[in-house]
């Protein structure tokens, strides 16, 4: 009889840090509850599909699969993982959400992006341009002490290796098509009033980031 496969414990889909209509009206509380009990579910299931899979592999030596197994585990760990960041980088409009950056976070995007408004413009650019499914993303790069507006076709390709994530928009239809149907811009641009920038200078603090 064969033996278990030995894998460490299952990934879950975290809870919202807020009520599923927090966000009105600029992100509606059944985009809310589909994003996030469905499609996140479905990267928190897939990751924990593609973990087995690798184990049990290992465990028989039967590596004729690996190939698919290593594109799910990138696939659905970077849909898992990207959407973890995209929740806490959200507060609700006057609870947290909105406005700009202060502090350390404010100095580095003026340092790396000429203020805080260039920056704006580049990252709102870059995320409504994304071909076909992905993310816009601010990532500090420790090798180069620095911020960059990357993205993220799908859930991890373009990005450089070695980013860390500060603050992540999710452009996927499913997450603005029931309120904007094909208007990414108009989601984007709305979105802005509910990015948590204590969150965001929360993650550059624990990236050690320093001025250079």
């Amino acid at each position: 009889m064969a033996e278990a496969v030995a894998t460490k414990t299952k990934h879950e889909l975290p809870p919202l840090p807020y009520d599923y209509a927090a966000l009105e009206p600029h992100i509606d509380e059944q985009t809310m509850r589909l994003h996030h009990d469905k499609h996140h579910q479905a990267y928190v299931d897939g990751l924990n599909k593609a973990e087995e899979g690798l184990a049990r592999a290992r465990q028989s030596g039967d590596f004729a699969a690996i190939q698919q197994l290593e594109r799910l585990l990138a696939f659905h760990g970077s849909g898992h993982f990207n959407h973890c960041v995209f929740w806490q980088n959200m507060a609700a409009p006057g609870e947290g959400g909105g406005g700009e950056p202060a502090g350390e976070l404010a100095e580095r995007i003026k340092e790396d992006f000429g203020g805080f408004e260039p920056f704006k413009k580049h990252f709102f650019a870059a995320s409504v341009a994304v071909e076909g499914n992905g993310w816009g993303l601010l990532a500090y790069y420790p090798i180069a002490n620095r911020l960059y507006v990357q993205t993220a076709m799908n859930h991890q390709n373009l990005t450089i290796v070695g980013s860390v994530p500060l603050l992540v928009v999710d452009v996927w239809e499913h997450a603005y098509y029931l309120r904007y149907q094909n208007r990414r811009a108009d989601y984007v641009q709305a979105w802005w009033n509910v990015v948590n920038w204590t969150d965001v200078a929360r993650r550059l603090k624990r990236a050690g980031s320093s001025l250079s």
